[in-house]
């Protein structure tokens, strides 16, 4: 588009015929996102911080506050608990977010209180058992798998 507008033609005409020119010339045909429809983002109110949001979407990153992510990781790790294949995966992945749990109420980082308190193991351990039972699937047997290993 190096051609300058003549004098005397309005600009949106000139304009107009460019656009038309680079259509007939099949310029606009290979553009990304041809044929699909407009990002809901366009409808959104303007938002400064759109480009940060827009990267953390894109790799996957969530911006919580320290006791928000244990909160959540606390979460995650009873439901992952309740799923465990055996007594001692249960105990151990409730003995690590105890850890972290009991780390970050000694320690508490700027931010809204984390609200949680360190999971029983052998409570989480029975409630296991419980729902294995339920399940129809008995538990794994055997002397590691079933002694109760001492709190952290």
């Amino acid at each position: 588009m190096t051609e300058r507008k003549p004098p005397g033609v309005p600009f949106e005409s000139w304009v107009d015929k460019q656009i038309g020119d680079a259509q007939r010339r099949g310029e606009f045909d290979q553009l990304p996102g041809v044929g699909e429809p407009l990002p809901a983002a366009l409808e959104a109110p303007y938002d400064e911080m759109w480009w940060v949001k827009r990267k953390l979407a894109r790799e996957g990153l969530a911006l919580l506050p320290p006791t928000l992510a244990l909160r959540k990781e606390a979460e995650d790790a009873l439901v992952a608990a309740w799923a465990a294949p055996s007594e001692r995966i249960v105990r151990k992945i409730i003995t690590e977010i105890n850890v972290k749990i009991r780390d970050m109420m000694f320690k508490p980082p700027p931010g809204p209180p984390l609200g949680k308190k360190p999971y029983d193991v052998e409570e989480v351990v029975r409630e296991w058992r419980e729902r294995r039972a339920a399940a129809g699937t008995e538990g794994t047997a055997g002397t590691a798998e079933t002694e109760p290993e001492s709190q952290v």
